[in-house]
């Protein structure tokens, strides 16, 4: 077939989809790989898509699943009545007719509880005309996904993303990628899903890299992500059992979540470091599905066989920070409080401020927050993998943001268009401005290239990492490969451990 001469059209095990062409690229839109989670399926796992006759146009995106409203950045979408298909997977390939290409498969961000493939920051053609099937898909976030109910299965989220990927591994073929060369990536609650799928042992085989891109610290024990679906479930006055909250709308569902998510405050005592982030969801240590952390996991030799590379920007939480107003305001009492919460134990909180004497509370703040949320389990991911057997290739995103006056600094997300090489939409404009400088289009460029040579051959072009000298690239407009950059950090944190978060025992 002159691929062309037509739309696309692909048989998948479910029926038939036609494609678009668009510049260069054949493009499939909103494929299902799971029935709709809703009506008796309702806080169940995934289910297989039911199989179509004749063909199905692949030429829209399918809904985005429940979004947060009170996250306060993010997509803010209301859920589209009756627009239930939230579990659909988009390809971009740039030769269906191929063989053996490449396949690299996004895992979206937005701290659990917003995210959809649909953003313009996710558009696949860019990495897809290096050569590379690139797919990108819907999972369900906040309390469709990660909620803990009594009779529901944990994990949700992580269940629809080994479907997607159990979808990959059966039709990818089809569109020209290789089912044994597939790798998984993703930024923030997305990395955090990468390092979860790498502990999950129902997820072996599905991929065989994996790039993180600023991995959170926080997974959660059983009793406290039971405990905040008890709260959820208050809110709507039911039982926290998947049998009481089933018949509830996921509107009114996503209602009680962003309603626990505005009164965290008032569970500090109880639930602790959850409680002071705002995160009322995060990936369960269940037991089963995902037996432990990921650290613990990989340092256990959990996916040895799998490449990793992983990394965090310098200046993660900067562009909170700055982004709120806050920048420069915080007080030196709130930045002792934090230290004293966040920092490892009080010689810890003392390192911090020997080992920057010059630091502002607000710098304070931000280093620690960065620290605890994003650089340091990024760093003891390598070290864990390392240790584990694995090959890990660790990076820090050093390029500052050129917005808001050099405020946001590199900071957390900074690293998602420069990967896609999208530098439109709302989070590239903000982050790059709406014409990119040449230092940010020839890194968009570089780091493209290092994230499909990986996908392709196992290497991103620098010395992977080991514990002797931890060898660290570091991207920036004169990119370089040196130890680990972050030394004072990495030594306030040496012997700490990434544990499930736990109740606190407080009221």
């Amino acid at each position: 077939m002159a691929w062309s001469d037509r739309a696309p059209e692909i048989r998948t095990a479910s029926g038939v989809v036609r494609g678009r062409w668009r510049d260069g690229v054949a493009v499939f839109l909103g494929v299902p790989y799971a029935r709709p989670p809703v009506g008796d399926l309702h806080l169940a796992g995934p289910v297989p898509a039911s199989p179509w006759d004749g063909v199905r146009d692949a030429d829209a995106f399918g809904p985005a699943p429940p979004q947060s409203l009170a996250v306060g950045y993010g997509t803010g979408r209301q859920t589209v009545a009756g627009a239930d298909d939230w579990l659909t997977v988009n390809v971009f390939s740039p030769d269906p007719g191929a063989a053996g290409l490449a396949v690299m498969v996004w895992i979206y961000g937005g701290m659990y509880m917003i995210g959809s493939a649909d953003g313009p920051g996710y558009d696949g053609a860019a990495l897809a005309r290096r050569n590379t099937v690139l797919v990108t898909f819907n999972h369900r976030v906040g309390a469709e996904g990660y909620g803990q109910f009594a009779d529901a299965p944990p994990n949700r989220a992580l269940l629809d993303q080994i479907a997607a990927l159990e979808w990959v591994r059966e039709n990818i073929a089809a569109f020209g990628g290789d089912p044994d060369r597939v790798t998984v990536f993703g930024e923030s609650a997305g990395a955090g899903a990468v390092a979860a799928l790498m502990a999950t042992p129902r997820a072996a085989g599905l991929f065989h890299r994996a790039v993180a891109q600023s991995v959170p610290g926080t997974f959660y024990s059983l009793p406290l992500a039971a405990d905040i679906g008890a709260a959820v479930a208050a809110e709507l006055g039911v039982a926290p059992t998947r049998a009481a909250l089933a018949p509830v709308a996921p509107d009114a569902l996503r209602d009680a979540a962003d309603a626990v998510l505005n009164s965290m405050a008032d569970h500090g005592k109880r639930w602790g470091r959850a409680a002071r982030v705002r995160m009322p969801f995060a990936p369960v240590v269940d037991g089963d599905l995902l037996p432990c952390t990921p650290w613990e996991a990989l340092r256990a030799g959990q996916s040895a066989g799998i490449e990793l590379v992983v990394g965090h920007t310098r200046d993660e939480c900067r562009g909170f920070t700055a982004l709120s107003g806050r920048r420069g305001k915080v007080t030196e009492e709130e930045a002792a409080a934090l230290l004293e919460w966040c920092a490892p134990d009080a010689a810890g909180a003392r390192a911090y401020r020997t080992g920057h004497p010059d630091a502002n509370p607000t710098d304070l703040q931000d280093l620690v927050l960065s620290d605890w949320l994003f650089r340091m389990p990024s760093l003891h991911l390598a070290d864990a993998h390392t240790a584990g057997g694995g090959t890990a290739y660790l990076y820090e995103m050093a390029w500052p943001s050129p917005a808001m006056d050099g405020a946001l600094g590199a900071c957390h997300g900074l690293d998602v268009p420069l990967v896609f090489g999208n530098h439109g939409g709302e989070i590239g404009e903000l982050l790059l401005g709406k014409e990119p400088s040449p230092e940010a289009t020839a890194l968009s460029a570089a780091m493209m290239a290092a994230w499909t040579d990986f996908a392709g051959t196992g290497t991103p072009g620098w010395a992977p990492y080991r514990p002797e000298d931890r060898l660290t690239r570091v991207l920036n407009a004169e990119s370089a490969t040196v130890p680990y950059p972050e030394e004072i950090s990495r030594r306030i944190w040496a012997d700490w451990s990434f544990a499930a978060l736990e109740p606190t025992g407080g009221g």
